[in-house]
Order: structure tokens, then sequence, then C-alpha cells
């Protein structure tokens, strides 16, 4: 049974991908509005986009300067392990990929969700939330 419990938070993880995936691909499906909505929606996307890159930029060196200074401590504190400096990078990696999925996402929803409340404001609330579970995910 413990063996078990240890493998219960990867496969509660595949699960969510996998339901991620299919909410995304659900809110994606949605209308996007006419020509100029989807223009506006596409500088919109390609703006938040840049701000992202910037800002991964300027976070990739607090990222090596905080590894350097765990790899520091690491090599100071005998009871910590180097791995700490891997796990802090992966940990790193993953929120930018994390936060990267999410922005491009949200930046899709709102247009979808825009179109859905010109005719329908439960619609509309659909789509929103789908965009959002998607995130939180």
């Amino acid at each position: 049974m413990e063996k078990m419990m240890i493998y219960m938070p990867i496969a509660m993880a595949i699960l969510g991908l996998l339901y991620m995936v299919v909410k995304r691909g659900w809110v994606m499906k949605q209308d996007a509005g006419d020509g100029k909505m989807k223009e506006i929606a596409d500088h919109i996307y390609e703006g938040a986009l840049a701000f992202l890159n910037a800002e991964y930029k300027l976070l990739t060196f607090f990222v090596i300067g905080v590894s350097v200074a765990l790899a520091g401590v690491a090599y100071f504190v005998e009871t910590t392990s180097y791995l700490i400096v891997i796990a802090f990078i992966f940990g790193a990696l993953f929120s930018a990929f994390a936060g990267n999925m999410g922005m491009k996402i949200a930046t899709k929803t709102n247009v979808r969700t825009t179109q859905a409340a010109r005719t329908s404001l439960p619609q509309a609330l659909k789509v929103s939330f789908g965009g959002g579970t998607v995130m939180g995910l």
C-alpha cells in the first residue's frame, strides 16, 4: 500500500494534464469572433508573449544567482545536498513553462469569452471558466 502511495501523485498529475488537454481543446473550438476581434486578440497574444520572454530573460539571472547561493549552502552545510540546486532549477523551469502555458490559454480564452458573451452570458461563463481551469491545472 505504501508503494502505491508514491505513485498516486504522479498518476493524479498525469490525469490532471490529460483533463487540461481536453479542456484546452474545448476552449480552442469556441468561436473567436470576427476578423477585427481576431486581429486585436493576436496583437494582445504577441504582446503578452513578448512580455513573458523579457521577464524570463531577467528571471534567468535570478535563477542563476540563487542556484549559486544554494550550491554554496550545499558546499558549506553538510546536511544539505547538491540536489537542492537541481530541484530549484527544475522548479524554475516548470514554473516558467506553466506561466507560459497559462498566458497562452488566457489570451486565447479572452476573445472567445467576449464572442460568447455577445449571444449568451452563461456560455461566456463556461468559456471563461474553461480557460481558467486550464490555467489552474
